[in-house]
This record gives structure tokens, sequence and C-alpha cells, in this order.
């Protein structure tokens, strides 16, 4: 009887061990896709689908891993801060797998994804305004805020 009571002592203290390791670490959670942006005037010759410049100075973005995008959306932040389903400025849809990428520019190709509606291109961006670029995978999505200086 008293090896039994200290065999369930023991497993219910490796309970509470499990229990407080699983909820005060983030050993069990995926990590959330972190997105930063530069202008890169550099790349204003080399953009695919550029449309002969009109698309203004190269935003490139570039994401914390290799990720299999399912959709690329930028949309005007003021427009999304009041509709939900605002119109997006440039949009990119995958109907099977695409390429695992880490960066891509604005207006560009993604390997694997075709603009939303066929022939779409992207819209200008303007200096001074804000956007919010929206990137969905299978499992996760991520939203990141940025605009064009007006001196840029």
């Amino acid at each position: 009887m008293l090896k039994l009571k200290i065999t369930f002592i023991l497993l219910f203290i490796i309970g509470l061990g499990a229990v407080s390791i699983y909820l005060n670490t983030d050993w069990f959670t995926t990590n959330p896709i972190q997105i930063s942006h530069r202008v890169s005037p550099w790349l204003e010759n080399k953009r695919p689908g550029a449309r002969g410049g009109k698309l203004g100075l190269p935003v490139a973005f570039t994401l914390s891993g290799y990720y299999r995008l399912t959709s690329v959306n930028v949309v005007l932040a003021a427009d999304i801060a009041t509709n939900k389903y605002a119109h997006p400025i440039w949009s990119l849809v995958t109907e099977s797998n695409s390429v695992p990428t880490a960066s891509f520019v604005y207006g560009g190709f993604i390997r694997g994804m075709h603009p939303a509606v066929k022939g779409a291109r992207a819209d200008p961006l303007e200096p001074g305004v804000a956007y919010r670029l929206l990137i969905k995978t299978k499992e996760q999505a991520a939203q990141h805020d940025f605009s064009l200086s007006p001196q840029n």
C-alpha cells in the first residue's frame, strides 16, 4: 500500500511539472511571422511585372523565415481600418503549393503564385500614404504596415 501511495505522489508531481513546463514555456507554440520592409532603389530595373517603372520605388519585404504563402495582399491602411474587406491594390494567390520564400518585392512575382484577378497588376505606391501588407500561409497569417516617405 505504501508503494502505491509513493507511486501516486511521484506521478502527481511529474504531472504538475509537465503542466508547469507547458504553461510557462513557448516550446509548443509556433513563432509568429515577422515582416520587415525596405525601399530599394537599386532594384528599380530588376523588378518583373513593374510596368516600366510606374510602380514607384521598389519596396522589398523580408520574412522571418521561409514560408509557403497562400495569399499576399496590399491594401490602404485607412481602408482596412473602416472596411474588413478592403479592395487590395496588389493581390496574389495560389491554388497549390507556392515555393517557400523569405523575401519578395511589391508588384513582383512569387513562384507558384498568380494575381487573384487574371491579368491584374499592382497599383503604384504613393509617398506619404500608409499601406498594410497581409500574408497568409496554411497555418498562420501576418500583417505589416509600411509607407514610402515623401523624400524617397
